[in-house]
């Protein structure tokens, strides 16, 4: 599902009325869709705004440029969507952070990140906010799904820095990316089943 935050922390308005934080959601949701109808280069502040069903100068007091809008957006992606699960064994909390990402790639962020794809090696401020938001997000999930799986003795001290610990959601995202192949759930327990946790037992 749309993999956007729900935090509504307001931030400073520009003038004019007083900023409404409960729209955010439904702007943001807006744009992402917008993103993966017509892409970066098409998207408007005015298509924004008609999407969304609120005025101009709702859009305006937020950002004062598309790139600002876009960049905005892209930094909260998965921030309240990524996982942090402690089930008690590796397997059970690779399998909610597979399922996740799951969720992730069929919804709202997943048609807009492949509409963007080519347009981020351009604009290193869509790139930063990438690396920034959703990236570190999911880093910081593996992280904790790491630390948690050393604590347990299921892997090695040091594992989480390994090629086979960043390897974990290849198989998925190649999927995703360049066959457009189905990528569900069955699809993830099966790459967790045959290939993940083979590869972390010949490794621990």
């Amino acid at each position: 599902m749309a993999a956007l935050t729900t935090a509504e922390a307001a931030r400073p308005s520009r003038g004019g009325r007083p900023r409404d934080p409960s729209r955010d959601g439904v702007i943001r949701a807006a744009i992402l869709r917008l993103l993966a109808d017509v892409g970066y280069g098409a998207l408007t502040m005015d298509a924004v705004a008609a999407e969304a069903g609120v005025g101009k100068a709702t859009i305006y007091r937020r950002w004062r440029t598309k790139q600002d809008l876009v960049v905005d957006t892209i930094s909260d992606l998965n921030r309240d969507e990524a996982p942090s699960p402690d089930t008690g064994s590796l397997e059970g909390d690779l399998r909610v952070i597979m399922h996740t990402l799951v969720g992730v790639v069929n919804g709202p962020t997943g048609a807009a990140t492949l509409s963007l794809l080519s347009t981020v090696p351009r604009h290193p401020a869509l790139a930063e906010a990438f690396e920034k938001g959703p990236l570190a997000v999911w880093r910081q999930s593996f992280e904790q799904v790491w630390e948690n799986a050393e604590a347990r003795g299921e892997v090695r001290p040091g594992f989480r820095s390994s090629v086979a610990a960043e390897s974990i959601s290849a198989l998925m995202v190649q999927r995703w990316l360049l066959t457009h192949r189905p990528v569900d759930e069955a699809y993830a327990d099966e790459v967790l089943q045959t290939v993940v946790m083979p590869l972390v037992r010949s490794q621990a």
